[in-house]
């Protein structure tokens, strides 16, 4: 299948998120938050667990109070994926959480306080070697630049962005990446153009507050999708006013489209017509569901005819032709002699996708074993 990616990434600085590297080319990560509260200790171990399995590579947790640092404290011992506290207003919570090893501080240096604020922070960043990330949002801005730009605008979010950008430099302090988020689309995308044409530093993209699953994705695709697209972004967060898991899967399908990141099966299925001759809408979301836990990058083309069906099928790692009441199978662009049951298909193919993605895995330790 065609899927060269000539995105030229923006040149950006290496920090480290844990263990997790953001920028200089590293792949770009794909981040969400927790919902639950944090001093439910149980119900936040478990969401970052289901995050995980879904492949969040960073976990953000809001921390607004003490007894919620606290609690944070426990939770990093039960989970293994690189957390991130947000803190905002009391920058004493950021002092806490990072003597309690955190792997990055979120902070909005816009409701953060005065500027020695910011330098007890950074410098217990520095002291713990952790990262921090300068979250600058169009709805909290300072009130000298609110009054100055009297809306949020692009250079509003950037002189923002570069008031505290200048303070880690006088600092001499370089861990740190950047985010200029907007709901408005346009707003963002403008704002991220012009940050990255001033500063090295990693970028955070994202349209915050984007709306529910359906909105929230398409807005949250196209803004990022412009940004991707010129090479713009280090890692993200796609804000949903839904299950934070479904965060994770569109930003990973967000990556996959744009041929930048590849986890799990890239589904091929047609919009359907007369012409099919199984349920296909049914079929594929059964195994979209079906198969969330394999991580193999594989495509799978599910067309519900013959008009289209031998294309796809060519080019794909998997594919099903609709016949009647029995379809086609190709594997690796070679049409096999068994056929599938259209009665039976969603447990056909979900057997044969694992069968195929165990080979592919096992193909590839061999070959990193004999590299050894």
């Amino acid at each position: 299948m065609y899927n060269k990616c000539f995105i030229n990434r923006r040149k950006s600085t290496r920090i480290y998120v844990g263990n997790v590297p953001i920028g200089c080319g590293a792949p770009i990560t794909v981040q969400s938050m927790t919902n639950t509260k944090t001093t439910d200790i149980d119900a936040t171990v478990k969401q970052i667990h289901a995050l995980e399995r879904v492949g969040a590579d960073i976990v953000r947790v809001s921390v607004p109070t003490i007894d919620a640092a606290k609690a944070l404290k426990i939770i990093k011992k039960q989970v293994s994926v690189p957390l991130v506290a947000d803190i905002h207003f009391d920058y004493r919570i950021a002092l806490k959480v990072a003597e309690y090893g955190i792997d990055c501080l979120r902070i909005n240096p816009g409701n953060i306080g005065n500027e020695s604020r910011i330098r007890s922070v950074v410098a217990s960043a520095r002291d713990n070697n952790i990262a921090i990330r300068i979250g600058i949002n169009g709805g909290s801005l300072e009130k000298d630049i609110q009054e100055k730009f009297r809306e949020p605008t692009p250079e509003a979010l950037v002189e923002s962005a570069m008031r505290y950008t200048d303070v880690m430099d006088r600092l001499n302090f370089n861990k740190f990446k950047v985010s200029v988020k907007s709901s408005d689309v346009f707003l963002a995308v403008q704002s991220y153009r012009l940050l990255a044409s001033r500063i090295e530093q990693p970028l955070h993209i994202g349209i915050t507050e984007a709306g529910g699953i359906r909105s929230g994705s398409v807005k949250s695709s196209v803004g990022l999708g412009i940004l991707l697209a010129e090479g713009i972004g280090d890692t993200l967060r796609i804000s949903l006013a839904a299950d934070p898991i479904e965060e994770v899967k569109v930003g990973f399908d967000l990556l996959k489209s744009l041929h930048i990141r590849s986890r799990g099966i890239n589904f091929i299925a047609c919009p359907t017509c007369a012409r099919q001759e199984f349920d296909v809408i049914s079929t594929v979301n059964a195994l979209e569901q079906r198969l969330e836990d394999i991580i193999t990058s594989m495509d799978v083309s599910i067309i519900g005819c013959i008009v289209n069906g031998p294309g796809e099928a060519l080019f794909t790692t998997i594919g099903v032709t609709g016949g009647h009441n029995k379809s086609g199978l190709y594997e690796d662009g070679v049409r096999k002699k068994n056929r599938l049951d259209n009665e039976q298909i969603i447990n056909q193919l979900e057997s044969i996708i694992r069968a195929k993605a165990l080979m592919i895995d096992m193909s590839k330790r061999i070959k990193v074993s004999q590299i050894d």
